[in-house]
């Protein structure tokens, strides 16, 4: 059908925009593009295979597509700039709320006029990116394999996932730590808390801060865990939390909240019931008090999971509805939106 070429430079954080970028090179791929993924070394392949759980056999991996010459589609991931694109169609994606960046520069609005289509992760980004650039973008949700995962016996487990990163946006598993201590504290001795995810770029000395916070208590932290354990987890655990933009003033930093969440997703597909930090992209996914929870102070994070602990009957009912509601996130409506796109 036609040559397609990637950009994402941050390829090797492993995170969802990652799998979102993915994800549209796979529809490309499935109508018959030849898709090349600009990244410096075909090495990174595995490393995407293995946390995805996705096949990307008959993509390749090159180092330079030349930003998109010679190409029919151009998909590129900003770092907050603006790029000159020269593929025939041209799509800008942002998985960050950037602000504050001189978006509406004279420099750019000419850069723009070779961009056919500004894409955004969720309503929460777009808000800013179009008051930023001066922009009407679109909005299409991340894909979550949701076929994939599924709720198994559920044990007495708190899980986050997110990567342990602090370059580009604090996941605050710290902050979801005392949260637990807390609880503990409380009586709930029989629960353990999971903190999952990536550890490839800029994780070291929090992970040591970590170690050290968690000692003497049930608190186990996986490192870079492939697809196939992130489900094991998934359907194992009874709740997720997240304090993802914890302590962050939205309107000034944007970019330190969730932005989508796809974890969160993934979470209530396997029948967790979420209570996540009241910010950014969680609350265009969690409906408060029916498919899971938002929170506001780290108290209530404690008083709402132990108070649903204590109510099987609407742990249940919410876990069921965190399920159903996660349908909407699948792959085939990713693939028809992105059908429509191009």
């Amino acid at each position: 059908m036609g040559k397609a070429a990637i950009v994402n430079p941050y390829l090797d954080t492993l995170g969802g925009g990652e799998r979102y970028t993915l994800s549209f090179a796979k529809v490309l791929a499935e109508k018959g593009y030849q898709v090349d993924i600009q990244w410096k070394s075909e090495k990174v392949r595995k490393q995407l295979e293995n946390r995805f759980g996705m096949d990307l056999r008959g993509i390749n991996f090159i180092p330079d597509v030349k930003r998109g010459d010679g190409y029919d589609i151009c998909f590129w991931v900003s770092d907050g700039s603006i790029p000159t694109l020269r593929a025939r169609k041209n799509f800008l994606h942002f998985q960050v709320p950037f602000r504050g960046v001189s978006g509406k520069s004279l420099l750019n609005k000419m850069k723009l006029f070779r961009i056919d289509k500004i894409v955004c992760n969720s309503e929460f980004t777009k808000s800013f990116i179009d008051a930023e650039y001066g922009v009407e973008s679109i909005v299409v949700y991340p894909p979550v394999d949701i076929t994939a995962i599924k709720p198994k016996r559920k044990e007495n487990i708190i899980l986050f996932v997110g990567r342990f990163s602090q370059l580009l946006q604090s996941k605050n598993q710290d902050i979801l730590i005392k949260a637990f201590k807390s609880l503990f504290k409380k009586g709930y001795s029989d629960w353990k808390l999971t903190l999952a995810g990536g550890v490839e770029v800029g994780a070291d000395d929090f992970i040591k801060k970590l170690e050290k916070e968690k000692e003497g208590y049930p608190i186990e932290i996986i490192k870079s865990p492939n697809f196939s354990e992130l489900k094991d987890l998934y359907g194992k655990a009874r709740f997720f939390w997240s304090a993802v933009g914890f302590g962050a003033d939205v309107s000034k930093e944007p970019q330190r909240v969730e932005h989508f969440g796809i974890t969160l997703v993934e979470a209530m597909a396997a029948g967790c019931v979420p209570i996540v930090y009241n910010a950014g992209g969680y609350k265009e996914i969690v409906k408060d008090g029916e498919n899971g929870f938002l929170w506001d102070k780290t108290s209530n994070l404690v008083t709402k999971t132990s108070d649903l602990i204590r109510n099987k009957k609407t742990l249940n009912a919410v876990s069921k509805s965190a399920r159903e509601s996660s349908s909407f996130y699948g792959y085939e409506r990713f693939k028809n939106e992105v059908g429509k796109l191009i």
